[in-house]
């Protein structure tokens, strides 16, 4: 199969939607690739790098939109600038084009790659379930575009991030609000607490609390009883009455705080203004607003696109190329998503549209020109039975009987057991007795260390496990020790070393373990 990847058009767009070393992932599912020259310029990918990967690089983008099989972009299909020509009319019937469509908001789009008969799949439509993460391009660019938000509005703050003490004076730490706790406000809030911040974080899902506890920051919360969690991990709208609880808290932060990063998005709708003009006049002059959600209309009321403006003292930043300022990861991280989908498609060699495939059909758009989307909500497995409730005992049914069958085997088993005892007691030798004491002791103490034990705990109990060991390494040394060379000395030379590399690895397990549990006093 022919897999082509054109230049983007959209203007300031530098990524690219596959990268050397994902060209060679390509190859290797059988893909025969081909890179319109200069597509990986913008994120510092050279014509020369690609070559080296085994790609075909062409010098225009109509053999790649003409001859193709799949077509890879970042951006959905637009016009080219200073032409009259649409990237969707250069489609040729069957391509499969893959990419960001966005096909809530962009139905004349859709409708125009439907006309040329090819089949759509919507990278931000892939669902967010636990297999299908390794494809999740939104989750991948949020990731990006949080952490590159801090970074904008560090440059743009007038003062330090982190507190600082200094003989010419002290400066208490910024404080940093991150309306939106998701993959965007998380890397936010990573990005602002490695800077030194003081980070608030507010999200209308409870359930992102510990999350956000557990980076650092102070999770507001109010005292509403309404959840905001949506379909997919999303947020959803929520009640006039906890809006306005929500504008109220917003309103005190902003006159306490001095960089707000808002992330706040519903799918298929335009982005919910949480910052109004008066709550940004309220803002100390030299503040800070970052609008993650600029390019869906904006979080804050004053925000323009693509600008970074001074309004009533405060510098409000709507930048919607933040992925795109950090384009040779952002590719990377890209192009990589494209791989896994591609690979879960059959690669090359076994290319299908599997519509039992969750991940594939839940972002599949269009299938030769027919609509595909909306999908199907997926399968949900039904409850399980609820257990039938035991029947009443009834007072005179007589449970002896079953109570002393159990009982009776039981019992001739422990007789069976002392019998056995006794006659070994009786005649075997005495050496044989003392060896036979210590089997019994060993099978009775695996039994309670390891097997009676449950799996969670078997890496903490490494240590224990060690000094049993280490009692096995003295047994040994006393056999291999006794000058004889026979049949227990090899066998106590072997228990030597198999011990020993228990000990020492038991030992390399546990401080590993530890390890994850200690904080770095350094940093």
């Amino acid at each position: 199969m022919k897999l082509g990847i054109p230049k983007e058009v959209r203007p300031g767009e530098r990524r690219v939607a596959g990268t050397p070393d994902t060209v060679r992932r390509l190859k290797k599912m059988g893909f025969e690739v081909r890179i319109q020259s200069g597509a990986g310029v913008g994120a510092r990918f050279s014509d020369d790098a690609y070559r080296e990967a085994g790609a075909e690089v062409v010098d225009s983008a109509d053999p790649i939109w003409g001859e193709s099989d799949v077509i890879l972009k970042v951006r959905p299909p637009q016009e080219v600038p200073d032409t009259d020509v649409h990237e969707a009319d250069l489609l040729r019937e069957g391509v499969v084009l893959i990419s960001l469509l966005f096909p809530a908001q962009n139905t004349e789009l859709i409708e125009r790659i439907a006309a040329r008969k090819a089949t759509a799949i919507a990278l931000d439509a892939v669902p967010r379930i636990s297999r299908a993460q390794k494809m999740d391009v939104l989750s991948s660019m949020a990731n990006i575009a949080g952490y590159r938000a801090v970074i904008e509005a560090a440059n743009q703050f007038g003062g330090f991030f982190t507190g600082q003490i200094t003989a010419a004076g002290k400066t208490p730490p910024a404080k940093v609000l991150i309306i939106g706790a998701g993959v965007a406000g998380l890397a936010a809030i990573g990005a602002a607490r490695g800077l030194g911040a003081v980070v608030r974080a507010f999200d209308v899902r409870p359930a992102v609390k510990e999350q956000v506890q557990s980076l650092g920051a102070t999770f507001l919360e109010l005292e509403f009883e309404e959840s905001g969690e949506g379909e997919g991990g999303y947020a959803k709208t929520m009640s006039k009455e906890f809006i306005d609880a929500e504008m109220a808290l917003f309103r005190q932060q902003c006159a306490e705080v001095d960089v707000i990063i808002t992330t706040a998005l519903v799918p298929g709708k335009r982005a919910p203004v949480l910052i109004t003009e008066d709550m940004v006049e309220t803002l100390r002059d030299g503040s800070v607003i970052v609008d993650l959600a600029a390019e869906q209309g904006g979080n804050c009321a004053l925000t323009e696109p693509d600008q970074v403006v001074e309004r009533h003292g405060v510098t409000i930043i709507g930048y919607t190329d933040l992925t795109s300022r950090l384009a040779t990861h952002a590719s990377q991280f890209f192009s990589t998503n494209i791989c896994h989908l591609l690979d879960d498609m059959g690669g090359a060699t076994d290319f299908r549209i599997d519509h039992e495939d969750d991940a594939v059909r839940g972002a599949l758009v269009l299938e030769d020109g027919a609509l595909m989307w909306p999908p199907p909500k997926p399968k949900v497995a039904p409850p399980k039975p609820a257990p039938a409730a035991p029947e009443p005992v009834v007072a005179h049914t007589p449970a002896l009987p079953v109570k002393a069958s159990s009982n009776l085997g039981t019992g001739i088993a422990s007789v069976v057991g002392a019998a056995a005892l006794a006659f070994i007691g009786v005649y075997a030798p005495m050496d044989f007795i003392q060896h036979f004491t210590v089997f019994v002791l060993a099978c009775f103490i695996g039994w309670q260390v390891i097997w009676n034990v449950s799996p969670a705990l078997h890496t903490p109990l490494m240590s224990v496990t060690n000094a049993i060991s280490g009692i096995i390494i003295v047994g040994g040394m006393l056999q291999a020790g006794s000058g004889d060379y026979n049949l227990a000395a090899i066998l106590g030379a072997v228990a030597i070393g198999v011990a020993a590399i228990n000990v020492v690895g038991g030992f390399m397990v546990t401080q590993r373990m530890l390890r994850m549990f200690r904080l770095d006093t350094e940093a």
